[in-house]
């Protein structure tokens, strides 16, 4: 689903020494590889260590975006240098959740108050969150990806663990779109201030956290019982289709004798 977990093929040049390289199936691991042939007259100039914006770029480019933004949704920023904003978040989930059941939607006074609903009950319900829905989240600039993955279960009233999701950026890079999973340590509102509010340029979508491995300990008994019975059903309609393709087939072929027998020679 990410741009970063490409396939790998696991093979390492023979100029590296092989016990410095780990391969998967998914990605190879090296460990401060050096090469045994470094070049003498490398005249590449050294990249520049990253600094934090000051507070007047800060200010120029927030006062640049909020030009931009029509829907009156700019950012502000404070005397300590911290903005906020607001971010646009497509929630991509195309497996179930698990949510409290029989409690109703939270109010108004429940979101002031900040109350959890969630902790009134612990029966549990499997849920399917409505494909593509968005979610807009007014959020600080010190916000990290982790904080927004738990704001938006919460909104959601969804009690899975968090780490079964992950928050990607989605951007356009010649003609075609990408998906970059963010690290939980990432700041959307950041993202957004330097790609401006143009949505087309970047977006901010929640999936599945694919790590390749699935963690079933951090899923419950229920949570498993339900994917097995998703399982079964899935294997059930592929079956279907499988024996109303072939069996269009046979019916085609049986005709085709059969016109072909009904022929004089």
């Amino acid at each position: 689903m990410t741009v970063d977990s490409s396939m790998s093929s696991g093979y390492c040049s023979l100029e590296e020494e092989l016990e410095d390289c780990f391969f998967t199936a998914k990605t190879t691991f090296f460990r401060n590889v050096q090469s045994k042939h470094p070049w003498k007259n490398d005249c590449t100039p050294a990249e520049e260590p990253w600094r934090p914006p000051t507070l007047q770029e800060i200010k120029q480019k927030i006062d640049s975006y909020n030009t931009r933004e029509k829907n009156c949704l700019g950012m502000k920023l404070s005397e300590d240098g911290t903005y906020t904003g607001f971010i646009k978040v497509h929630l991509r989930l195309r497996r179930p959740v698990m949510v409290p059941a029989g409690i109703r939607p939270p109010s108004i006074y429940d979101a002031i108050k900040e109350v959890d609903l969630a902790a009134t009950t612990d029966k549990r319900t499997s849920f399917y969150l409505p494909l593509d829905a968005i979610k807009q989240l007014h959020i600080c600039s010190t916000t990290t990806v982790s904080e927004v993955i738990q704001g938006l279960l919460k909104k959601f009233m969804v009690v899975d663990n968090p780490q079964k999701f992950a928050l990607f950026k989605r951007i356009r890079k010649d003609g075609q779109v990408l998906f970059q999973k963010l690290s939980v340590a990432d700041c959307p509102l950041y993202l957004r201030l330097l790609a401006g509010p143009d949505t087309d340029v970047l977006s901010f979508v929640l999936k599945e956290n694919e790590t390749g491995e699935v963690e079933w300990d951090a899923f419950s008994i229920p949570e498993l019982q339900n994917f097995l019975t998703i399982l079964e059903k899935e294997e059930q309609d592929k079956i279907q289709q499988v024996q109303k393709k072939y069996g269009k087939f046979r019916q085609k072929l049986e005709e085709a004798l059969r016109e072909s027998q009904g022929k004089p020679a």
